[in-house]
């Protein structure tokens, strides 16, 4: 699905991973960024932007607080436990049926 918007959108697939358990998929878009969407572990999806030469400038603090309790001692960040009738559906059908 994100293969077909991709290349709908102009954007050119310099490569696949097919892996069974962490699929990912590489694009570079007509204006040099280079694009990669990974799903790995237990579903978690990584999204990487890299970006054309540009000037280096200073990222401002976030002006809202965070949405989810994280304990003060905590080690790790906690897996998301969200559900999405979309996202968490499963393989999506293709055509003729079978999915």
């Amino acid at each position: 699905m994100v293969d077909r918007f991709w290349r709908k959108g102009g954007y050119r697939v310099t490569a696949i991973n097919s892996h069974v358990d962490a699929p990912a998929i590489f694009v570079r878009t007509q204006d040099g960024f280079q694009v990669s969407l990974t799903v790995a572990d237990k579903g978690q999806a990584h999204f990487t932007v890299d970006s054309p030469c540009v000037r280096h400038s200073e990222v401002a603090d976030s002006t809202s607080p965070p949405t989810a309790f994280l304990a003060p001692d905590a080690r790790l960040i906690p897996r998301p436990n969200i559900h999405s009738d979309f996202w968490s559906a499963g393989a999506p059908e293709v055509a003729g049926g079978r999915s």
